[in-house]
């Protein structure tokens, strides 16, 4: 992510599980958000606490100077020939010197290859979705139509007008030169597209988002979800054991509750509570797949961010992520409490390359604190150095570095 814009995705996942009042609010609609309880959020809105306030009018303000993004304008051409296709390159794969034209490329772990920002697209996803995420809370705790406006822009540009809209598919996203042009491990890079949904939903009843737009958005999404779970890359990406499938998985929720299959939305919850998490986790709560990263402290808090956000996804079901399928087996908190020994004063013990890994913990501290609201978690955010204007749950480990 980009520097700046931080504040905006951590204020209505995080802040709002900070600061949010308890106290129900008669009568008012519930926003349909699922990052979020809905029903904290509308309290919010009734009962706005100054902090709260101070930090989403921050971030809207900020995100007013996002420009409409999109897909169309990079310089290169996807193998469609249509520029309305994302397209992306691996972040980890770099020119073979064994080779005279340097294909095919081969894979560092861990080391990014600046290449990766010859194409925008990524960018251009996740910044239209955090700022409108962020311009949407805006609008809804203050009522200033110059956010929902701006939020309203940022989402047709991207989805919906005809002349720069995304084609809903990611066939070309994280491709390898010289192997392929693209791949399933693509499909994290629009682990954004929750933030897109909720900014939607806060943005129901303004005067920017019409119905149109809304109707709009959930054909694209209609879409997108079709391409998601039916299409090669897709499938493979969900069936993904490590923080991959997490966020995919993540994805997938999301949209199937903006959609409203809630039968999708509580098959994805029993698998990730049934086989994902009871798979990825050992009895100490050590994760099997990240371990063997080069930096594997930052992807071990990857997934469990994913996870956090799963857990919110999907706790309209009834299914609390939290808890593991069988008492006393490992789980997400399990997870979560193999990682607090390890600030900045304590080696992680398994590799890690990069160094000040402390913050990519946070956006899981802040969601098992707001479920559990155990004071160790208190602790832990202070010894972490988790701030509002921290790193998020979206970035990769090497993009919050």
């Amino acid at each position: 992510m980009l520097a700046g814009m931080r504040l905006s995705l951590r204020t209505v996942p995080c802040l709002l599980l900070l600061f949010g009042l308890q106290t129900i609010t008669a009568q008012a609609p519930l926003p349909r958000v699922f990052l979020v309880n809905a029903q904290v959020l509308a309290d919010e809105k009734a009962h706005p606490g100054a902090e709260m306030l101070k930090l989403a009018k921050s971030a809207a303000d900020k995100a007013l100077r996002t420009p409409p993004m999109t897909v169309t304008s990079k310089g290169m051409t996807p193998p469609s020939g249509d520029k309305h296709d994302y397209m992306s390159m691996g972040r980890y794969w770099w020119p073979n010197p064994a080779t005279a034209n340097h294909l095919p490329y081969i894979r560092r772990d861990g080391e990014s290859n600046p290449e990766i920002n010859n194409i925008k697209d990524h960018e251009a996803l996740t910044r239209t979705a955090e700022s409108a995420n962020a311009l949407a809370l805006g609008w809804y705790l203050t009522g200033s139509e110059d956010y929902a406006e701006h939020a309203a822009l940022l989402l047709r540009t991207f989805f919906l007008d005809p002349k720069t809209a995304m084609n809903p598919n990611l066939e070309y996203a994280q491709a390898v030169p010289g192997q392929n042009t693209g791949r399933g491990a693509g499909v994290l890079d629009a682990r954004g597209f929750a933030y897109a949904v909720d900014a939607a939903g806060m943005l129901a009843g303004s005067k920017a988002w019409t119905a149109e737009d809304a109707a709009g958005l959930t054909r694209w999404f209609t879409a997108y979800y079709k391409w998601l779970t039916t299409s090669e890359h897709g499938k493979q990406e969900l069936a993904a054991t490590n923080n991959h499938g997490s966020w995919a998985a993540v994805q997938a929720a999301s949209i199937a509750q903006f959609l409203g299959k809630t039968d999708d939305v509580r098959r994805i919850a029993e698998q990730v509570r049934d086989h994902r998490i009871p798979d990825q986790f050992d009895a100490q709560g050590m994760q099997r797949y990240e371990l063997v990263r080069t930096n594997s402290f930052s992807y071990s808090a990857f997934n469990l961010a994913a996870l956090t956000q799963l857990a919110s996804i999907v706790a309209s079901t009834g299914i609390d992520l939290y808890q593991p399928v069988k008492p006393g087996a490992p789980g997400m908190l399990t997870g979560i409490d193999a990682l607090l020994p390890y600030d900045a004063q304590h080696k992680w013990p398994h590799q890690q390359i990069t160094k000040g890994k402390e913050q990519d913990l946070c956006p899981a501290l802040v969601g098992s604190l707001a479920h559990t609201h155990d004071a160790k978690y208190v602790d832990a955010e202070k010894r972490f150095g988790c701030e509002p204007s921290g790193v998020t749950g979206l970035q990769d480990p090497e993009e919050s570095h």
